[in-house]
């Protein structure tokens, strides 16, 4: 499993300008990088790397470990357009820009010291920045094993964002499963009857896009400023609550010694949106995949599997008898065997059933008849 801890630089000033240098040469060298890959579409590291490599050593002052690592920075930022479905085959490569990229290093270009400080390669050698670490980065760290990582700038301070692999807890072996139906009014609804509301979140993002439009309509300097202030609130906001629900869902299953989590596979659901133009502003805004993925690394850390599955029909079907029911908002009620419902939980436990079904044996309804065997078009039946 792979976990990131976000650890705190403290710099002096000598320390910042080194590494504001070179963020702004590798910048610049993922930008000489992006004409290349527009040109002969190509995104792979290695065909790249031949490609482009002796001209970043000849036009850049970056090292050779570096121009690598901007090579595998713009194949890494081109892969994940491919996968998102914004690279057409018959229409021209987007060209992205890298005026405030993140420096990426490897094990060749940083080395942990003491567990206090850390050495990292920069345009004039090698520099020794001491860490802040918390409880929480200490415990990451010394989960296990530190891997790739990333030099970020955020408004002044330098933040050193490490990627720590460790190894898998122990799997459930056993025990009942569980679904999850993650939504916008509410949150997330467990197959077990746990409902995490998201009415008040949903309020406190509709009053930051509300803010949002009014001071962009203003367009007065004073407006950019306090536009600037309270950027990345709402996604600071909506994280923290992703973080709180995911670590309650996992807490409940780990209690009830659940073996699988199952949630809905909504890959692409914004693309298959078909509704008002404030309905799909609404919609585009909510972090369900953030959630769906806070739930599952702190699952796979305790021991319990993932699993995804499809969800048509599981909002309109019945957890009881599996015909289809009626649903209004919250309320979910079925003319069938009577069942009445929340509508969430209703759709989770479907869920719930679903990943059970997927891989649990089921015994044979019907017996069939040993006394009759079809021996091609003659059936020899028993006397």
């Amino acid at each position: 499993m792979l976990r990131t801890a976000s650890i705190k630089l403290d710099v002096t000033a000598e320390q910042a300008t080194s590494l504001a240098a070179l963020r702004s040469s590798y910048a610049r060298a993922c930008n000489l990088l992006v004409p290349i890959v527009r040109e002969h579409r190509i995104w792979n590291r290695v065909a790249l790397h031949r490609r482009a490599y002796s001209m970043l050593r000849t036009t850049t002052p970056l090292s050779s470990q570096m121009c690598c690592n901007a090579i595998f920075s713009v194949c890494k930022a081109y892969k994940t357009q491919k996968a998102l479905g914004r690279i057409k085959k018959d229409a021209p490569v987007p060209e992205i820009r890298f005026d405030c990229a993140s420096v990426h290093f490897d094990k060749r270009t940083y080395t942990l010291l003491n567990g206090d400080s850390v050495s990292l390669a920069t345009l004039d050698g090698r520099i020794r920045v001491p860490m802040r670490l918390g409880q929480h980065q200490r415990r990451i760290l010394e989960s296990g094993q530190p891997k790739e990582a990333e030099l970020v700038c955020r408004k002044g301070q330098w933040y050193f964002n490490l990627v720590v692999e460790s190894g898998d807890r122990e799997p459930v072996a056993f025990g009942p499963v569980m679904g999850v139906d993650v939504g916008e009014n509410t949150l997330a609804a467990t197959s077990t009857g746990k409902v995490f509301g998201g009415g008040k979140l949903r309020d406190k993002r509709d009053r930051y896009l509300a803010l949002r439009r009014r001071l962009q309509s203003n367009g007065s300097q004073s407006a950019k400023q306090k536009l600037r202030q309270v950027s990345g609130k709402e996604a600071r906001r909506v994280k923290h609550i992703n973080h709180e629900t995911s670590k309650a869902i996992v807490e409940q299953a780990k209690r009830l010694g659940i073996a699988r989590i199952v949630m809905e596979d909504l890959t692409h659901i914004r693309s298959r949106i078909k509704a008002g133009r404030r309905v799909r502003a609404r919609l585009h805004r909510w972090a369900f995949r953030q959630l769906q993925r806070f739930v599952e690394y702190k699952a796979k850390a305790a021991g319990i599997a993932v699993e995804y599955v499809n969800p048509a029909y599981t909002s309109q079907s019945c957890s009881a008898c599996g015909n289809i029911g009626k649903r209004a908002k919250h309320r979910f009620e079925c003319d069938n065997c009577g069942l009445r419902a929340h509508s969430d939980c209703n759709a989770s436990r479907n869920l719930a059933r679903i990943g059970e079904t997927a891989v649990s044996p089921r015994a044979v309804v019907n017996t069939p008849d040993v006394g009759s065997v079809d021996l091609g078009n003659q059936v020899c039946a028993s006397q």
